[in-house]
């Protein structure tokens, strides 16, 4: 499978990100701004899992070796859940941290500067996620979805903080003027505990793939397709074996035959299988597909 314009985008991707995270970190520093400097080490991190994914889809693009002669679909899946389970425990730990924070007092901070870089990094961050998500769209890559998902939490990051940094400039000179000191914590708090979700979910869908558990709809679709070739073809069973690992589907199909059964010549063999594949919408290039005949029920 070609996989040098998803490539192409990761490494854009992984630029790109750098820059944004290691300003953040720098600006959140200068303005003692622990969500911005959350929204940095959140990228930083990003850029290190991206470079995972990125060396995901070099060897997705190869053929596989004589150790993984099924290629390394399989890594796919294992980069999204650790990419997940970082992600998570970032946010679990800026979490804990924005607490210890609003519990001792919270800080004082810079919020005119502050308010500006959020919104400059917030509607870069959201553009960089519709450009990625137009090109996994393309390209039907999860390394891309998970790559836009992480400009889009980086988004929704900077336009809290610029959120919070208005809410403080409104009452700033008002009687609530001693409660500004907690509004960085706060968005932090609140921002960790929106996006955890976010991590937990990709991290339950990898899972599933990772411990192949049979996804419902491919499942639905074969049993359907199969019913429909045993009644018209006069077998007798057949048994269905499915998995989705990355962008690979594993398909395994044993079909029963009465023990008098001829199946003639090898060409009709073959077009009961481009019959099945046909209907199952195969793509050879993203499927691993085996088709058996058998007399014996318990080789099903």
């Amino acid at each position: 499978m070609d996989t040098s314009q998803e490539q192409i985008q990761l490494r854009l991707s992984i630029v790109a990100t750098l820059v944004v995270g290691a300003t953040c970190v720098a600006v959140g520093l200068i303005l003692q701004s622990q969500a911005i400097a959350f929204d940095g080490f959140y990228s930083l991190i990003d850029v290190v899992l991206t470079t995972a994914a990125l060396a995901v889809s070099r060897l997705i693009a190869s053929e596989g070796s004589r150790r993984f002669q099924f290629g390394y679909w399989h890594l796919e899946p294992l980069v999204v859940v650790f990419n997940a389970a970082v992600m998570a425990m970032t946010c679990a730990y800026a979490a804990v941290t924005a607490l210890q924070d609003l519990l001792g007092g919270g800080h004082e901070l810079a919020f005119g500067i502050g308010a500006a870089w959020a919104a400059l990094v917030g509607v870069f961050s959201l553009g960089m996620a519709a450009y990625m998500r137009h090109k996994a769209r393309q390209q039907q890559s999860a390394l891309l979805v998970l790559d836009a998902r992480g400009w889009l939490i980086g988004g929704c990051i900077n336009f809290a903080v610029l959120l919070g940094f208005a809410v403080a400039a409104l009452i700033a000179d008002s009687q609530w003027q001693p409660w500004t000191r907690f509004i960085d914590s706060t968005v932090l708090l609140l921002l960790t505990l929106s996006l955890l979700p976010l991590p937990l979910s990709s991290l339950w869908r990898a899972l599933r793939e990772v411990l192949q558990l049979a996804p419902d709809a491919l499942d639905t679709k074969v049993h359907a397709v199969m019913n429909e070739i045993v009644a018209a073809r006069g077998y007798l069973d057949f048994r269905s074996y499915v998995a989705k690992v990355g962008r690979m589907r594993f398909i395994d199909i044993s079909i029963l035959l009465p023990a008098n059964a001829v199946l003639g010549q090898m060409a009709d063999v073959d077009a009961a299988r481009a019959e099945i594949a046909t209907r199952l919408g195969s793509d050879i290039r993203a499927e691993w597909l085996t088709i058996v005949f058998t007399a014996k029920r318990e080789w099903l």
